[in-house]
């Protein structure tokens, strides 16, 4: 399959990036950025943009893809109010879906969400995921994922007190409801999309589970 990521300088994308690379299952990924990535690999081709409102300038990105990974996000700490909030978590997502189904209408449209999204939530962030979530499966058939703490790459996009915490965080990776590796992360996605899932949303636990299945079925090698 050949599938395309955004946020790939970001910690969850960054680890999508490197599991898409090491899969048999990809033949090529491309990824959008603001800037050129650390990672290369033989696979990969990454594609330079900086509006992500409005995708003209690199249609040809979206064409002959099975499916886009949307890894794209910030923290509600790291933006000054819910208009630019809501911009880059819902507008931005939106934009791509659009520009996917006009140049690859059969790909699947995965969103990286986070656990806790509710639409009659108390948290701000929560609430525009969870619309979010609601207007990408409505319009596109999107997989919508609630991962809880993502072990990610390492990423200067991510919250100091994230990167602070890391290591008591893994601490949780007993439990299949608070932790996922960033790669296994990236392996659910490829599952599912070789699955063939559309239209409904993939907690922690579940997460977990694909990319165990993913492992299981040879689905990714070292690389």
């Amino acid at each position: 399959m050949k599938v395309l990521v955004f946020g790939a300088t970001g910690a969850a994308g960054g680890s999508v990036v490197r599991a898409c690379a090491s899969s048999p299952a990809v033949s090529e990924v491309r990824a959008v950025a603001r800037r050129p990535l650390a990672f290369a690999h033989a696979k990969l081709r990454v594609v330079i943009h900086g509006d992500f409102l409005d995708y003209a300038a690199i249609e040809d990105a979206f064409a002959g893809v099975d499916a886009c990974f949307w890894c794209l996000g910030i923290s509600a700490t790291q933006v000054p109010g819910e208009a630019e909030y809501r911009t880059i978590t819902h507008d931005f997502a939106l934009a791509a879906a659009r520009m996917l189904r006009r140049h690859s209408p059969d790909a699947a449209f995965h969103y990286i969400s986070g656990q806790g999204a509710a639409l009659d939530s108390r948290m701000m962030w929560a609430r525009v995921k969870a619309q979010t979530e609601q207007d990408l499966m409505d319009e596109f058939g999107a997989v919508c994922w609630r991962p809880a703490f993502i072990d990610g790459e390492d990423s200067p996009n991510a919250p100091r007190y994230l990167q602070a915490l890391r290591p008591a965080f893994r601490l949780l990776r007993p439990f299949a409801g608070l932790y996922v590796a960033g790669q296994d992360l990236g392996l659910a996605m490829i599952q599912a999309t070789a699955e063939g899932q559309r239209a409904r949303v993939i907690a922690n636990p579940e997460i977990r589970s694909m990319a165990r299945r993913a492992r299981e079925s040879g689905g990714v090698r070292a690389g």
